[in-house]
């Protein structure tokens, strides 16, 4: 059951459910899978180390299982999730987005993102967003269903694999930060993308071994479930989708603020960071004369004075035939100068990937 006052999402009619999977259950779920199909107990550890550790779901390659065993293990519990439609890479290859084709034919995206001292990936939660807000692409096509959450984890294994395996330019490397910023609003599918966290972080070979503070969390401000976050005991980041201090323009940009007003979003995001100790992110598309006013960010400062809020700029990746754009680059500089007169830290967002389409839900449209 939902949470008092969290969103709640219909599958489309006819939508199917994703099959069962190693990354949907949790060591002990996987013990007892394995059992039910006649095998000892310990090979759900072995097909776990396979899958999470050695980044391996073909069966032809686990020679400590016996053969018998493996394609009926792999029927059952490593099922084919999703495959790749296409890859796009720009940045000399080291942005790449991968679109995915899931079972029931929905699309979805994850984008690889490869710096000097560090390897990001932004994966999807859901296919699709409900959150409707009307500067993305991906809110502007609707919600499809929410993602399971084999089906998240997949999408960071493959990047890991990707890695490891050379295809992104640079030498082998490994992941060291996963962004729950692309397609879907992450905490209205709460208990998948929370199962997802436990998988990615769990030590191998239960999981994949990533450090929970290597994970950001992203929100349009959901607040009943940005509370029950904050009671995970999860050291994740948790990052604010914000762009609009004040209601009035806020309600627009962001509809589900009729819900959940600037105050009580900002309200919950510090709770969270009390408890988790984490620096809370508040993120903010600037859209040329729209939200990126000099009085604007002077109101954001003193909502966010005392809070401990770090605020990422973000330059618009405008989407095809939208009236949307990014703003001009002296109203850019005016408004990151307010904001470090109210002593807020501030950054402007590095922004990749507009030449494959980068902005998050523009891919699968297209595909569409």
């Amino acid at each position: 059951m939902p949470a008092p006052g969290e969103l709640t999402f219909v599958a489309p009619r006819g939508a199917s459910k994703p099959p069962r999977h190693l990354a949907d259950l949790d060591p002990a779920e996987r013990r007892e899978a394995v059992a039910a199909l006649g095998e000892k107990p310990f090979r759900a550890q072995q097909l776990s180390r396979h899958y999470f550790a050695r980044l391996s779901d073909d069966p032809a390659g686990w020679t400590d299982i016996p053969a018998a065993a493996r394609e009926k293990l792999a029927g059952a519990l490593l099922p084919p999730l999703m495959r790749v439609v296409r890859h796009i890479s720009c940045d000399e290859g080291a942005t790449r987005k991968t679109l995915w084709r899931l079972h029931d034919g929905t699309l979805v995206e994850s984008v690889l993102m490869r710096y000097p001292d560090r390897v990001t990936m932004c994966v999807s939660s859901q296919a699709g967003c409900g959150m409707n807000c009307p500067f993305c692409a991906t809110g502007q096509a609707g919600l499809d269903r929410n993602l399971s959450t084999a089906e998240i984890v997949h999408q960071i294994v493959d990047g890991a694999r990707a890695l490891r395996d050379g295809e992104v330019p640079g030498g082998e490397a490994r992941l060291s930060n996963i962004v729950f910023m692309g397609m879907g609003e992450p905490l209205a599918n709460y208990r998948r993308v929370v199962g997802a966290i436990r998988r990615l972080t769990d030590e191998a070979p239960d999981g994949v071994g990533l450090s929970q503070r290597g994970i950001t969390v992203s929100t349009v401000g959901l607040v009943p479930a940005m509370l029950r976050f904050a009671d995970e005991g999860f050291s994740c980041r948790l990052a604010v989708s914000l762009h609009a201090p004040d209601d009035e323009l806020r309600d627009t940009l962001v509809p589900v603020n009729t819900r959940w007003k600037v105050r009580e979003v900002l309200d919950a995001a510090s709770t969270y960071a009390e408890r988790s100790g984490r620096r809370i992110s508040i993120e903010y598309a600037l859209i040329r004369d729209i939200n990126d006013q000099e009085w604007r960010a002077d109101l954001l400062g003193r909502l966010l004075k005392g809070r401990g809020a770090h605020v990422n700029l973000i330059p618009l990746n405008p989407t095809p035939g939208s009236k949307w754009t990014a703003s001009r680059p002296e109203d850019e500089r005016a408004f990151v100068a307010a904001l470090e007169a109210r002593g807020v830290p501030v950054t402007v967002r590095d922004t990749r990937g507009q030449e494959i389409e980068g902005a998050c839900g523009q891919l699968a449209a297209a595909e569409r």
